[in-house]
């Protein structure tokens, strides 16, 4: 699928710089190739086939592996992509819309610990990784060009949606080079 974003300013289209996110997001940012939104929005894209690719035929003892006691098993990994997607896409529309107010951080390992992760089958949090991702795309697809500059406060930092965009792509990448390197070898 190719993207159908069009940014007309070198400006709106640019990734982000320092100032537009915390700098704890840099860890994230900097895993995502490319030099605009729309290598972001690609690179989304293409995350959804890959991740498809290597969850593709697991096991729910796969899904159930922790490669460490007290880490999170391969399921709660994946619960935890998405739903830190669907919270930094939530962020992401607000701001797009012009939305002033300041929004609340997130506590990882609550949501990991109080989501259903671990009683769900690992095809269920494929199905909800693949919807979430797909409503993730859509949103950054259907931005004009002013919302991907507009600025925002999210867990006390201010941020833009295009940072919010690059985030959500280096935070799966982040994650998935941890299930390929120490749940999947």
């Amino acid at each position: 699928m190719t993207s159908t974003v069009t940014t007309s300013t070198a400006t709106a289209s640019l990734r982000p710089q320092p100032g537009e996110y915390a700098p704890y997001y840099d860890r994230y940012i900097s895993l995502v190739p490319g030099t605009d939104v729309l290598a972001a929005l690609a690179a989304l894209e293409d995350q959804r086939r890959q991740m498809l690719l290597l969850l593709s035929g697991r096991t729910e003892s796969d899904g159930d592996l922790r490669y460490a006691p007290e880490k999170w098993s391969l399921k709660e990994v994946l619960g935890h992509i998405s739903d830190t997607e669907r919270i930094m896409s939530y962020r992401a529309l607000r701001i797009s819309r012009g939305d002033a107010t300041p929004l609340e951080g997130f506590e990882q390992d609550d949501y990991v610990r109080n989501g259903p992760f671990a009683r769900r089958p690992l095809a269920d949090l494929i199905e909800d990784y693949i919807a979430v991702r797909r409503a993730t795309i859509s949103l950054f697809r259907n931005l004009d060009e002013a919302a991907w500059t507009r600025r925002g406060v999210a867990s006390k930092n201010e941020v833009t949606v295009r940072a919010l965009a690059f985030i959500i792509a280096g935070h799966e990448l982040h994650h998935r080079k941890i299930l390929e390197e120490k749940y999947l070898r």
